[in-house]
Parts: structure tokens; sequence; C-alpha cells
């Protein structure tokens, strides 16, 4: 197997520590598309979303997406969002194999509170509306998600990800 292997999904499902944890198992390079943004820029994302808005940021996330050369050994946590605009699940699916974290809003909101980071820019933890918006951005995207390649309901580790892309690989043969 050499294809790339693109993780999506909700902020906090998970993409960043399993798609590491997979990289390492399967002796590939590990990209978090994000944190790829904030070096181009020199900005963490919560700067260039109030800096530039929304608009921007997607137009670099699609930018990185881009650059990404196929069949490179390559495992990609893309941002939540990543797949769901300017045609980027297209370009995701031409790029390798996608995987689909599907963790339900309330598990997110629990991960969120639990890590105490307030790094996302469209989900505060300071706000009382968190579950509402993590609720409404889940519905807004699951269409889009459940168009990956893999969809994996609920918690999961790096290696029944293994096991069901090695599955996958063999009816593709």
């Amino acid at each position: 197997m050499t294809t790339n292997i693109f993780m999506l999904g909700m902020p906090s499902s998970g993409k960043s520590t399993l798609g590491r944890q997979l990289a390492k198992e399967l002796n590939y390079d590990f990209i978090d598309l994000d944190k790829k943004i904030e070096i181009s820029e020199g900005k963490k994302i919560n700067e260039i979303f109030n800096l530039e808005g929304e608009d921007y940021f997607r137009k670099l996330e699609t930018d990185q997406l881009k650059k990404i050369e196929p069949d490179t050994k390559l495992v990609v946590a893309t941002g939540g969002g990543t797949p769901c605009f300017n045609n980027n699940m297209a370009i995701i699916k031409e790029g390798g194999i996608s995987v689909f974290l599907d963790v339900k809003p309330y598990k997110l909101e629990e991960r969120m509170r639990n890590s105490k980071k307030n790094n996302r820019p469209m989900f505060s933890l300071e706000s009382d509306s968190l579950i509402d918006t993590l609720l409404k951005t889940y519905e807004s995207r699951i269409d889009i998600y459940k168009q990956a390649d893999i969809v994996i309901e609920g918690d999961t580790d790096a290696n029944t990800i293994m096991w069901i892309l090695d599955a996958h690989f063999r009816t593709l043969k």
C-alpha cells in the first residue's frame, strides 16, 4: 500500500491523534493540514480566521490540499471543514483513501471540554451553545463526510483503522 490516507471528521474526532499513530504503524509520513497552514502563514488558525476571515482560510486549505502528491505514503489529518468547501472532497478522493471518523456531537463536546484547549475558531468552550453549534455543524457536514471511502463510527484506534484499510485494499484488488 502506497496510497495517501486522508483522515476526515469533526473537530476532536481524533484525526490528528489517530493519524499520527496510523502513520507510525504504516511507516508513512504524517501531515496535519492546519499545522501546514499555520507554518505557511506564520499565524495560528484562530488568527487567520479573525484577521482574514473564513473564506480566506478555506482558500488556504484548498491550496495546501492541492500540493499533496498522490501515492507518497502520507497520512493527512484534514481540518474539520476541509472536505466541505471548494470541492475539496473530490481533491481528497483523487489523492488517496478517505477515512471518516464519525464521532457524535455529544462525545465531541465531552472531548473538547476535557481537553480544555480553546483553539477552535468555530467552537468556543466558553459558549453555552457549544453542543448546539456542534449539532448544527455535524448535520450540515454529514452528507459530505459520508462520501468517504471508509466510515468508522464511534471510538476507534489505529489498529482497527489499519485492519479496516487492509480489508478495504483486499476488496479493491
